[in-house]
């Protein structure tokens, strides 16, 4: 018969107390028992290195944004004032306090992520709606990033106010986090760029198809045009007719952009530019975003900037009045000149209060970024001379040469002559 033996025991070194084989605790006093604690997981420290591009973000979690993405607009502050009254606007766009009716925030809207980057999207005084769309982003520091998305919605097709402003929006999205740099060559850079620009028309492209109904004849499409500054360096991309420009303070500015059109094609073929943009075919676009597009790649073009100015998107709702850089950058000097220092919401406003005193005749959308300090205003002119004071000094009396003694005036006989 075989002997069964009990397993040796070991007292507890704490309270004396038998332990079980393999015990990690006493179950008496409840002390640790050897080496048995399981490896504590690492702590993740918060890095400081602002040239680490995934901050505090383990490598593993791609869905993660990295530490310099670039941060959402600020959160609506709240329901709008009314326009007539200051009273505040219900949720059924009528006001509180006097019941006038509130324009749809679709109809206007303003976007200001930073001190230096902001934007007005309005529907016009001569539209039903508005089919413009924009989508901002800035870094804090300014001139440091700031990406700028315009999309102008084609109008009488379905739903076209709803498919740009989600397509600025998705592309928006895309370019978040910067655009690639470091490159081995000039020339590599840029074709990473071109990718990273490509692949945000594609998402613009994406999110207008998703809205679009399937069966529509007359499917939603919209026009693409993107600029986005870090540091000295502007790069852009264009599909369609609306624009990017950048005026420098005290030379001339530039259009950064070429309009995908039938009247771009026209002033390539030697037709003035004058009569192409005021002809049948002004505003026939040739390529767009929706789902009817053929060719969604677009066009993108680089700058290397220096010294202060503004950087400017806009749809040709502004454009339209003013086409030639010059005649922008001097509607931008003129806000300048009117009240002090303009920041970049008042420049947008000034802008499209220009383009809707002009005629109004479609949507507007001028988005800016504003590199370096404003620039100082210029004095005033001197006070005009008061209507009743004389423009000139009246002549000094005759004076009487000495030694030539003037004759005395004889009077005419019976005038007054003495007798």
């Amino acid at each position: 018969m075989t002997e069964q033996t009990s397993p040796a025991t070991t007292p507890c070194p704490s309270c004396g107390a038998a332990l079980a084989a393999g015990a990690r605790f006493c179950e008496s006093c409840g002390a640790q028992i050897g080496d048995a604690s399981a490896p504590t997981p690492p702590t993740m420290v918060p890095s400081d290195d602002a040239s680490d591009p995934l901050g505090d973000a383990p490598i593993s979690a791609p869905t993660r944004r990295p530490a310099d993405a670039l941060p959402d607009p600020l959160p609506d502050p709240g329901r709008r004032p009314c326009g007539n009254c200051g009273g505040e606007v219900g949720p059924d766009l009528y006001c509180l306090q006097c019941g006038t009716k509130a324009p749809s925030e679709r109809d206007h809207f303003r976007e200001a992520p930073s001190s230096w980057v902001a934007g007005v999207c309005d529907k016009g005084p001569k539209k039903s709606r508005n089919e413009d769309a924009m989508a901002l982003l800035s870094s804090e520091q300014p001139g440091q990033r700031a990406v700028l998305v315009v999309l102008d919605g084609v109008s009488n097709l379905v739903d076209s106010d709803v498919a740009s402003l989600a397509g600025a929006r998705a592309a928006r999205e895309v370019l978040r986090t910067p655009l690639p740099a470091g490159m081995g060559t000039p020339q590599s850079r840029d074709a990473a760029v071109t990718k990273v620009m490509t692949a945000a028309a594609a998402a613009a492209n994406a999110a207008i198809v998703a809205i679009t109904d399937p069966d529509e004849p007359n499917p939603a499409s919209a026009t693409f045009t993107v600029a986005v500054l870090e540091g000295t360096r502007v790069s852009t991309a264009q599909l369609g007719d609306s624009r990017a420009y950048w005026f420098p303070d005290g030379g001339p500015g530039v259009q950064l952009t070429v309009d995908d059109s039938v009247a771009q094609q026209q002033i390539a073929a030697g037709v003035a530019k004058e009569v192409a943009e005021t002809g049948e075919f002004a505003h026939a676009i040739t390529k767009w975003l929706g789902r009817d597009a053929q060719d969604i790649v677009p066009s993108v073009a680089f700058l290397d900037i220096a010294g202060p100015g503004w950087l400017l998107a806009c749809s040709d709702g502004l454009w339209n009045y003013a086409s030639e850089p010059a005649a922008l950058a001097a509607q931008i000097a003129a806000a300048q000149a009117a009240g002090g220092p303009v920041g970049p919401e008042e420049m947008a406003v000034h802008l499209v209060g220009f383009a809707s005193a002009a005629g109004g005749h479609d949507n507007i959308t001028a988005s800016l970024a504003r590199v370096g300090p404003l620039p100082a205003v210029p004095p005033p002119p001197p006070p005009a001379p008061s209507a009743e004071a004389p423009l000139t000094p009246p002549p000094p009396p005759p004076v009487q040469n000495a030694g030539e003694p003037t004759a005395p005036t004889e009077s005419p006989a019976g005038e007054g002559a003495p007798n």
